[in-house]
């Protein structure tokens, strides 16, 4: 059996799996592999799904996988797994950080120090504590996101569409009717046909406050022309975000360019630990897929 490590993941992953046959990161032997593990970086649409002759199983290392085409590998009888338990501590983490980062204003407090100014008459903080909330996608991330939120005495509430009750939060039966009262937004959804574009100019409006946006789920949930406009104007207070529609985004994407914004190189699954709970997750997942076979 060969597996094909395509993406980086740590480097103890290759001995882990050689239990199970040869394992390679040489990308030229895909038509030999029976198992390829990938992240974000690598596409398996048809082309490259076609290419895979030999191909059993693809692994998705982390919590999305709108870079598979899921439908067409089953249809030629591969299966497609992710490791959605893996990332969400880290990822969690990352967005708490933004929410931390902004009111605090850290970045502003730091790039005036390097050059030299003293300028804490002008940075006025807001507190956490006592703000609302709102978490759109209810799943293993937005939860210990909630966790989080709670311990900090913020009131947390949330849509999904595919959750009506939920211990982590006050439930919303529409996007609308959650963002409402936010002083701040959590997006933690999946790139899907309904989600697509779905933080845009209506959703904004919706909005009673101006609240801080967090994004690190996918890139292509906001409309990045609305929320753009929607920092010039004021509608939303600041914009947190380490996702894109590309990795790396487009020079001319909105967002570069807009005001009021903190942006990372999408780094929320790359903690040091998570990498290594990621291996422990495929791991088992070809373990299992392995005797399933037998």
């Amino acid at each position: 059996m060969l597996l094909l490590i395509s993406d980086a993941f740590d480097s103890s992953l290759p001995e882990r799996l050689s239990v199970y046959g040869e394992v390679t990161d040489d990308k030229s032997r895909l038509p030999e592999a029976d198992i390829v593990l990938v992240r974000s970086k690598t596409k398996c649409d048809r082309a490259y799904i076609d290419s895979a002759k030999n191909l059993k199983l693809i692994i998705r290392g982390g919590v999305g996988i709108d870079n598979i085409d899921k439908t067409y590998a089953e249809s030629k009888g591969i299966m497609v797994r992710n490791t959605p338990k893996a990332s969400s501590i880290a990822v969690a983490e990352l967005a708490f950080t933004f929410m931390l980062a902004v009111p605090n204003r850290i970045v502003e407090g730091h790039e005036s120090m390097v050059k030299g100014e003293w300028i804490k008459k002008k940075l006025k903080r807001t507190e956490l504590y006592g703000k609302t909330l709102c978490l759109l996608g209810i799943g293993n991330i937005a939860r210990q996101v909630a966790k989080r939120a709670k311990v900090f005495g913020m009131k947390v509430v949330a849509y999904d569409k595919y959750v009506q009750q939920s211990d982590a939060a006050e439930m919303k039966p529409s996007v609308k009717d959650a963002v409402k009262d936010a002083d701040y937004i959590s997006m933690h959804l999946p790139l899907t046909s309904e989600t697509e574009g779905l933080l845009n100019k209506d959703i904004i409006d919706a909005c009673t406050k101006n609240p801080v946006l967090v994004n690190t789920g996918r890139g292509g949930c906001i409309n990045a022309v609305d929320v753009a406009a929607a920092l010039e104007d004021g509608r939303l207070r600041y914009f947190a975000t380490d996702v894109w529609p590309t990795d790396p985004p487009s020079p001319d994407y909105p967002i570069l360019k807009a005001k009021n914004t903190l942006m990372t190189p999408h780094i929320g699954a790359g903690t040091v630990e998570n990498l290594l709970r990621i291996g422990e997750e495929a791991s088992a997942i070809i373990s299992e897929f392995i005797k399933g076979g037998k």
